[in-house]
Order: structure tokens, then sequence, then C-alpha cells
């Protein structure tokens, strides 16, 4: 198993931040589905951020809307939240790279896998920061999880069995319909995000898709992640009434198994066939505190990189990596 280090280097002791001064940061769209949670995370870190504006087709109380070249001509502007639709988000961050801004770029990026690289590239090229908004790579839980593979509790990995699903309302359903890749190009990429930091880039990828309705919308995906020892199984079921508590990431190796259900919970389900650390031999729950702000620690961690304290623990290589897999297992890149 490829081993990285430095996404590991990503652990809850470095996310404090020690400096005064606020970071000037806006948003550029507000139509994806994190766009709200994300200005509230930036609003409610005000010893870090100072939000300057918004643009899109709506706003926000308190936030002063203006145009695209309004925001990216704000004095001192450090970093930008995109959050448009998913078929604008590449451009606008390019547009946000140009301009010399660090971006936070909303999953999974973009549709098409030559812009997404193009994006990443030139961003790896001028010193500023893309950090994909993959809340789970900040989660306690998985946390725990990149340390555990890390120290080699759980041995050498042999399978990975994760699902990340929900009950769609019409609104959802559209969306997802006006996507090649479906529903799991659109929120399947967390959990493929997760795997690809624990194993790197699969040698093979197998979509597979069984669509519910009589709509053509891909609802119901499954995918098959193939490494040299292990292989990874990922669900993306829009169809499910109980998606959202069933969501779950299981990692299984020689040495242990370590399951993460509900997936944003918290709770931790560890398995080892010795002790490690703090940790006995056998079978033991975990509970772990999340944040009550499901994005404030992507935002704290951004604040420090932006002051040059650290770097981003995800490489343009590895989100393009990223990009492809999740391409791949949504069929559309065969």
């Amino acid at each position: 198993m490829k081993r990285r280090s430095f996404f590991f280097a990503c652990g809850s002791a470095a996310l404090a931040s020690t400096a005064s001064t606020r970071l000037r940061i806006g948003q550029i769209g507000t139509e994806h589905a994190h766009a709200a949670g994300k200005m509230q995370a930036m609003r409610s870190l005000n010893d870090l951020w100072e939000v300057v504006g918004v643009t899109g087709p709506k706003g926000y109380d308190g936030v002063k809307s203006m145009s695209l070249e309004e925001l990216l001509a704000v004095p001192e502007l450090k970093a930008v939240a995109v959050e448009t639709t998913l078929q604008a988000s590449c451009e606008m961050a390019q547009r946000c790279i140009d301009a010399g801004k660090h971006v936070h770029l909303d999953k999974p990026g973009a549709v098409d896998h030559a812009a997404f690289r193009t994006m990443r590239l030139a961003a790896e090229q001028k010193g500023l920061t893309v950090q994909m908004g993959y809340m789970l790579r900040y989660n306690p839980a998985f946390v725990l999880l990149f340390q555990a593979v890390r120290e080699g509790w759980l041995g050498e990995i042999t399978e990975i069995d994760a699902a990340m699903g929900k009950l769609a309302d019409a609104g959802t359903r559209a969306k997802i319909g006006d996507l090649e890749g479906g529903g799991l190009f659109e929120l399947g990429c967390h959990v493929i995000d997760a795997v690809l930091t624990l194993l790197g880039k699969p040698d093979s990828v197998t979509p597979f898709s069984t669509p519910t309705g009589s709509d053509g919308v891909k609802d119901n995906q499954m995918a098959v992640l193939q490494y040299a020892k292990a292989t990874a199984v990922i669900r993306c079921n829009h169809a499910d009434p109980f998606g959202s508590p069933r969501r779950r990431f299981n990692v299984t190796g020689t040495g242990g198994t370590l399951e993460i259900v509900p997936l944003e919970s918290g709770l931790v389900n560890l398995s080892l066939t010795q002790a490690r650390g703090d940790h006995k031999k056998g079978t033991q729950q975990i509970k772990l505190q999340v944040p009550k702000g499901r994005y404030d620690l992507e935002f704290i961690d951004l604040a420090k990189i932006v002051r040059g304290e650290k770097k981003l623990a995800w490489d343009a290589a590895h989100d393009m990596a990223v990009h492809e897999t999740v391409l791949r297992a949504a069929g559309i890149w065969k």
C-alpha cells in the first residue's frame, strides 16, 4: 500500500490558529448545496476571517453583494470560496488563481478533467492553495483513521467499504439528473477522496449504475476501486430513506478494522488484533467530539495555510487523482 506523508500532517492539534490579524475572504456563488454552510463557517470564525462580500443569484443578510470583478479587486483579499454550480466552479476557481487568490473549491470541483488539471497545476505553480471542500478530511473520526493507517494499527489494508446515500427530494433529483455522473459524482466524491488519502490512486475502477426510477436519473450507483492487495467498494444511493444514518466508512486490514458510522457522528468501532496506544486488543467503541460547525475546521486550517504557518495536507497530484477516480467511478470517464 502506498502511504503518503503529506496528508497525515493535518492532525487536530495543528488546526488551532494563534495569529490575531483577520484575513480577507469572499465567496463566489450561492448555488452549491454547501454554499450557505460555508458562508456561516467563515462568518462565525470572525477572529480569523473578514468576509468582504459575495457574488451570486442570492445574497446573505449582513454580507455585501458585489460583482465578480468587484470582489477580486478588493484590497488585501487573500482567499475566495467558490460555491457556484458545478458546471461553473472550475472556471471561477481559475479566475481566482489568475488574480492571485487562494481558493476553497467545493466538491467535486469540475465536470471536465482537463480544465480541473489545468486549474490545479496553475495554482501549484503560483504557490497558491486550492483546498477542496471535502469536509471528511477534518472530521475527528477520519483524523483518527488516518493516524491508525499511518501507524500500522490495521496492518495491511485489504478492503474498504463506504456508503454515502440519502433520499433525494425532487429538487435534488433534478440536479443530479443534469449530471452525466449522477449522484455518485456529486456526493460519493467525499468518500472517494478518503479512500485515495489512504491507498492512493487505484489500479482500476469499475462503475455500476442501477437507477430506481424511469426518469433516467443515476440515483443508485456503486464503484469498485481495485488495488494490488485491496478493493474499495463505494455506494451512493439517492433512493435510500435512511441514507444519512447509514452513511459509513469501514477499513479492514490484516491487523484490525476501523468503522465510522454514521459518517459524521464521531462514533468509531475499532477492532485490533493487538493493543495500539491507548486502545486495547479486541473491539471497542470510541466517541469523538465533533465540532458544531460542520465546515469550521476547513476554514481554520485554510487560515493557517494562507498565513504560511503550514502547507495543505493534500497536494495537486492527490486532487487530480481523486477527480479522475470520481469521473471513472461515476461512469463518465471509461
